[in-house]
């Protein structure tokens, strides 16, 4: 499988405007990770490295034993998929299968393995009745999927999803639960990028906060958002479920509704005693 390291890793944009300084990380092989921060902060630089769209102005990124230098986007990507926030920047083709089959047959996998990877891929993301359909017929949310499936099917080894929970319903998030499951069960790793705090809590074990082009924590959920020196500097809230336990004077660490319920029965503040 394979490991992402970032060491020492700085870039500028042609017009001089820095978007990252000095940024140091190793992602494991199989890791959940979030990566979270306000608008400008590096976060979508940061993973664009990790994927060869964007090779270091300073530094080197490695994926697995490969320099991104040294090889070209077509060649990281196939190891680094690459979910954009934007569904409408990704599609090209007039119906979904067509859009899903594109990356396994542009990668040269031979037609049973093209068949299996995007059934596969268009099941786990909930559109395989909608196989026939033009992406843009279909809603925004439907079609967020439609690109984590043409993703999902060249079996890279490390996915990158952008901002996945936007104007994703109950239905969408159950999906996305689901898809994570599957993907961890198949060591794969994911390397998100959210401003849902709640998402964040219920589905990664491990998060990086950026602010101001540079990494200022990189912990678990219950270290990262019951520091308010760390929200305060990345402008970030906690999650709904935190606030509210705050504001019930419950102790630290509460970050789930099943958390919150669990200690809320015991103390029977839901009987109203």
């Amino acid at each position: 499988m394979t490991e992402i390291r970032l060491k020492n890793v700085s870039f500028a944009y042609p017009d001089g405007t820095k978007a990252l300084e000095n940024l140091t990380l190793t992602v494991p092989s199989g890791q959940r990770l979030a990566i979270i921060g306000q608008n400008g902060a590096g976060k979508t630089t940061a993973v664009k490295l990790m994927n060869g769209l964007l090779k270091p102005s300073e530094g080197a990124v490695f994926v697995g034993d490969w320099n991104t230098k040294d090889y070209t986007t077509a060649q990281v990507s196939r190891n680094v998929g690459y979910v954009f926030q934007n569904p409408d920047d990704q599609i090209f083709h007039n119906d979904v299968e067509s859009e899903v089959q594109f990356g396994p047959k542009n990668m040269g996998f031979d037609p049973e393995r093209v068949t299996a990877l995007t059934d596969w891929a268009m099941e786990l993301c909930g559109i395989s009745h909608v196989s026939h359909e033009n992406p843009y017929n279909l809603p925004y949310s439907v079609r967020k999927f439609v690109t984590i499936a043409s993703v999902l099917a060249m079996d890279s080894d490390v996915i990158i999803l952008d901002e996945p929970t936007a104007g994703q319903d109950r239905i969408g998030l159950d999906l996305l639960s689901k898809l994570l499951d599957e993907l961890e069960k198949k060591g794969k790793t994911v390397i998100t990028i959210t401003h849902d705090m709640e998402f964040v809590t219920d589905y990664f074990s491990r998060i990086v906060v950026m602010a101001n082009r540079k990494i200022i924590a990189d912990d678990d959920s219950e270290h990262i958002f019951y520091n308010h020196a760390i929200l305060d500097e990345s402008m970030l809230k906690p999650p709904a479920v935190a606030k509210m336990a705050n504001l019930l004077g419950l102790e630290k660490g509460i970050l789930t509704k099943g958390q919150l319920l669990s200690v809320l029965k015991k103390r029977d503040l839901t009987r109203g005693r």
